[in-house]
């Protein structure tokens, strides 16, 4: 595991915040489990890019910082299910201005068209809907 900075040497709270959402596949894991509960096969068909590996680790960090419930269904075969927490329902608009954000600089900064796949207008509008009930 990787070792979190739970007392920022710059005395800034975005520090804290960066150490435990922070990374390339945090944010996603985060998006599509605000939409519902996702078992892993789920996630790595909406993350293609992550690894196995990288989604096993990012999700057991976020387990560990309060973020995801691991739901464990003693079953054959085995069955596995990622949640949101109530902490992680928190982080919807931050994760919302973070997508906006990125589409702008997509449109203004470098020209491209709207991204089609990834943060879904479907999936957004119930992330949007978990911010709102976080309120």
């Amino acid at each position: 595991m990787r070792t979190k900075r739970l007392d920022p040497k710059s005395g800034c709270a975005v520090e804290l915040t960066l150490s435990v959402i922070g990374g390339v596949w945090k944010p996603l894991i985060l998006f599509h489990l605000l939409t519902g509960k996702r078992r892993f096969m789920e996630l790595t068909r909406l993350i293609p890019s992550a690894t196995q590996r990288m989604l096993t680790l990012q999700l057991r960090e976020l387990e560990s910082d309060g973020l995801v419930f691991r739901h464990v269904f003693h079953e054959v075969p085995p069955r596995v299910e990622y949640e949101a927490t109530p902490l992680a329902r928190t982080l919807a608009p931050v994760l919302l201005r973070l997508r906006d954000w990125g589409e702008r600089y997509r449109d203004e900064q470098q020209g491209l068209p709207p991204m089609e796949a990834g943060c879904s207008t479907e999936a957004s509008s119930t992330v949007r809907s978990a911010a709102i009930a976080g309120d």
